[in-house]
């Protein structure tokens, strides 16, 4: 497991690049914060990451959404999205956003930039400490897994790096709960006042065997899979017809990628049966059960570069110190 110290480190090292250069399937374990009532409050307890060469204990993801005027052939489809992996989350250059990335050159096309850029989010899991969601069903393993968005994990992200944090908040022992606090700021959800609570606590004897005999998610197995050559072409062949204003073509592209609700071609294979940990299908497809829209739209354009600073470093030497004269 990371250190605290292992991981402002990384986060620094991020903030000092420049960036600029599907969800799988539902298993009932995903916890819809986003369902919560205006002025509820939701406690959770992150736990590590399964993968210990992962320095965080979240992992990024990001996507694409295709817009598309309703589906070829049938009069009466509204407009659907399709929901494509980017290749920048493997490290990869994106054929999307490198066709949008000049746009924002152009005050006119800054708009439909920001429509086709890339939307992040972060998976994180963990136990759900206070619900105040009305579930009909909860999965016999109460690990769950938390798809949260850039404004909820900035809060997140804040905290590490603040000095006084001096514990890892998913220690077992002298861990913190995170509170999702909903409110309203005009017609979008707003959580911009959830925070870690002040009070360190350990794990329940429930809670670590629930740790025990299901153990932990390997948040990477959640990720989208990653496209293949042939896959990349559909989605640059997607992404130009979208553009264009054309319905979404299922005998053309149903057998990679398909909006919720609209079925396979007939005679597309059946995918293989997935491994033991979920995986997504090759034929992707976006799903109710995801928040759509948490919080009012950030725009992440590619000229974004977080700036330099030496606020890591200071926070390092204070916990040195901390470590040397305890």
């Amino acid at each position: 497991m990371a250190s605290l110290a292992d991981i402002r480190a990384r986060l620094a090292a991020q903030e000092n690049k420049s960036t600029g250069n599907n969800y799988p399937q539902s298993d009932g374990a995903i916890y819809p914060h986003w369902k919560m009532d205006e002025g509820a409050l939701a406690s959770m307890r992150f736990l590590p990451d399964a993968d210990t060469g992962n320095s965080f204990f979240w992992i990024e993801r990001q996507v694409i959404k295709l817009p598309f005027n309703g589906v070829k052939g049938d009069i009466n489809s509204k407009q659907v999205t399709v929901q494509v992996p980017c290749v920048e989350m493997f490290g990869e250059n994106c054929p999307v956003l490198a066709e949008v990335r000049p746009w924002y050159k152009d005050e006119t096309l800054k708009e439909m930039a920001n429509k086709y850029w890339k939307k992040r989010s972060y998976l994180f899991q963990g136990f759900v400490r206070q619900n105040p969601i009305g579930e009909d069903e909860t999965p016999a393993n109460p690990i769950r897994r938390f798809v949260i968005s850039p404004q909820i994990f900035t809060l997140i992200k804040a905290s590490l790096m603040d000095p006084e944090m001096e514990e890892l908040p998913t220690d077992y022992v002298r861990g913190l709960d995170f509170n999702i606090k909903k409110t309203t700021k005009g017609q979008y959800a707003d959580y911009s006042t959830s925070n870690w609570s002040r009070k360190e606590s350990a794990l329940t004897e429930v809670e670590q065997a629930a740790i025990e005999a299901n153990g932990l998610f390997n948040l990477a197995d959640f990720l989208p899979k990653k496209p293949s050559e042939s896959e990349l072409r559909v989605i640059k062949e997607m992404f130009e017809a979208s553009v264009d204003g054309r319905p979404y073509d299922t005998d053309k592209f149903g057998a990679y990628y398909r909006p919720y609700g609209v079925d396979a071609p007939a005679g597309t294979p059946a995918p293989a049966p997935a491994p033991a940990a979920e995986v997504a299908t090759p034929a992707e497809t976006s799903t109710p059960s995801e928040p759509v829209v948490e919080t009012a739209p950030a725009v992440e354009t590619p000229s974004e570069a977080n700036p330099s600073s030496d606020k890591a470093n200071d926070i390092l030497a204070m916990i040195r110190a901390r470590q040397n004269n305890s």
